[in-house]
């Protein structure tokens, strides 16, 4: 070999035999099978460890990189031979050390909190996944991080309030100002502003990382959001929180019980186009201390089928009575009332016997007398002939029932908190302006007036102003 002529003369001195074998060991570690004189180094990078479902084609598309600079960079001879739980370097990434996994982004995380968590420069997350814009970190996208071997112990979350300097607010976490410059890389303790969210060193501590410490759990619910569903916004915090939100250019209260748990819910249009829109909340604490926080979330499609063309009454679908009448019956479920009155899921409106018979779903598109399908389904339509029973499914005070064109006789209680139930094309109203109603009370009887093609209760809840799907609210219970 090359190598051994490098080193003439030493087969000759009889009293250097012992570092001669060592020389030769070190020669057979360096040319074992898989290995060659020139990669006796191991390639510098951050590490991938293949889950299952990988293969390297995946790999290298996550990552960004060349399938053949992947394998040669590796030093894969076979590539079937890469399991599970393999460890990959992935080139290209200078800089980047420690190793990578694929999270989904949490509600209340953005690129600042990912990077004090993760003790990663800003820079080095938006190279990792290709970042062009801080639009892209929506709740539930994966995404690429780096996970270091020893990293400080990130404790409370804090943040400065109005006239507030770092010193102090290390001193209230009996912390060391440099120390916390250090940690959330500020070039100095003076680098904090007013409002940010920082983290101090010490015991690991949870929670939404872009919200300051007054807050622990930020939960949204679907996640991403459906057309025609209730956002369901769970805040879990100190008492004496003053929280709002906007959703689709909705604004949104939040609620709470006294126990330091809020909720919010806000409908989803069932025609909203489908794609990323920004959530916000902001709000002060007991204390003053203000915070407010945007991130992208996704709303998908609902998949609603189409129904069959209606043939109706011309009357009821001339924009003449329609419009005036939607602005009438949207204008009712619009207030909100602070006082809860539900409790547990909503019950069926309806005898037992058509609690499960439904001509037609809420969402459905639909075409009135030969129309283009840019009408949807507003409620869920259960079965039953002129007569049938129609039952409160909660709690709640009549805020209407009267007489209209379209939707016959109606009913539209307030059950608090911006939710609204809705009952059309009744034969009889039993209920008055004012009432209040306990679930199970008789409130109407089933008939075919207004806007219809036979008997049938036609029957909706409102949040937050928006029709959203009864469905779910007679299969799981809301907060």
């Amino acid at each position: 070999m090359n190598f051994l002529m490098n080193v003439p003369h030493l087969h000759h001195k009889k009293r250097n035999s012992g570092w001669w074998l060592a020389l030769m060991a070190a020669l057979v570690v360096l040319v074992l099978p898989g290995r060659g004189l020139a990669q006796e180094l191991e390639p510098e990078g951050p590490v991938y460890v293949v889950q299952e479902g990988d293969t390297l084609w995946s790999i290298a598309q996550q990552f960004g990189v060349g399938l053949d600079e992947l394998i040669t960079y590796n030093q894969i001879s076979d590539a079937n031979q890469v399991g599970i739980g393999a460890r990959l370097v992935i080139p290209g990434l200078e800089g980047v050390s420690g190793e990578l996994v694929t999270e989904p982004i949490g509600f209340g995380e953005n690129l600042f909190s990912l990077s004090r968590r993760y003790q990663a420069p800003v820079d080095v997350l938006a190279r990792l996944n290709h970042l062009t814009s801080p639009n892209e970190l929506y709740v539930g996208r994966n995404l690429i991080l780096p996970v270091q071997d020893e990293v400080h112990v990130l404790g409370a979350r804090i943040s400065l309030s109005a006239g507030q300097t770092t010193l102090e607010a290390a001193i209230l976490q009996n912390n060391n100002p440099w120390m916390l410059a250090i940690l959330n890389g500020l070039s100095g303790p003076a680098g904090a502003l007013v409002g940010e969210v920082y983290h101090a060193p010490g015991t690991t501590v949870g929670g939404p990382g872009a919200l300051p410490g007054e807050i622990q759990i930020l939960q949204l619910d679907p996640a991403p959001l459906v057309q025609g569903k209730a956002a369901v916004i769970r805040l879990d915090g100190q008492t004496g929180l003053t929280v709002q939100g906007t959703l689709l250019d909705r604004k949104f209260d939040f609620f709470t019980q006294g126990d330091g748990s809020y909720f919010a819910m806000q409908g989803v249009h069932a025609m909203t186009e489908p794609g990323l829109y920004p959530l916000a909340i902001q709000g002060t604490s007991e204390s003053g201390v203000q915070f407010s926080f945007s991130q992208e979330v996704y709303i998908r499609s609902g998949n609603y089928p189409m129904d069959p063309v209606l043939v109706v009454s011309p009357e009821t679908v001339d924009p003449a009575v329609t419009r005036p009448e939607d602005a009438q019956w949207t204008n009712l479920a619009q207030p909100v009332t602070s006082q809860k009155q539900w409790a547990g899921m909503f019950e069926a409106p309806v005898p037992k016997e058509f609690a499960e018979c439904w001509p037609s779903q809420f969402g459905n598109r639909r075409s009135y007398n030969g129309s283009p399908y840019n009408f949807f389904h507003t409620g869920l339509d259960f079965c039953g002939g002129v007569g049938t029973e129609i039952y409160a499914p909660a709690a709640g005070t009549v805020v209407f029932a009267g007489p209209l064109t379209v939707r016959g006789n109606a009913t539209i209680i307030d059950h608090g908190w911006g939710i609204y139930s809705g009952y059309m094309h009744q034969s009889e109203i039993k209920v008055s302006f004012g009432d209040q109603v306990e679930a199970g009370q008789l409130i109407g009887l089933v008939g075919n007036t207004g806007r219809v093609t036979g008997p049938h209760l036609h029957f909706e809840i409102w949040a937050a102003g928006v029709q959203v799907d009864p469905m779910d609210w007679l299969l799981q219970e809301f907060p």
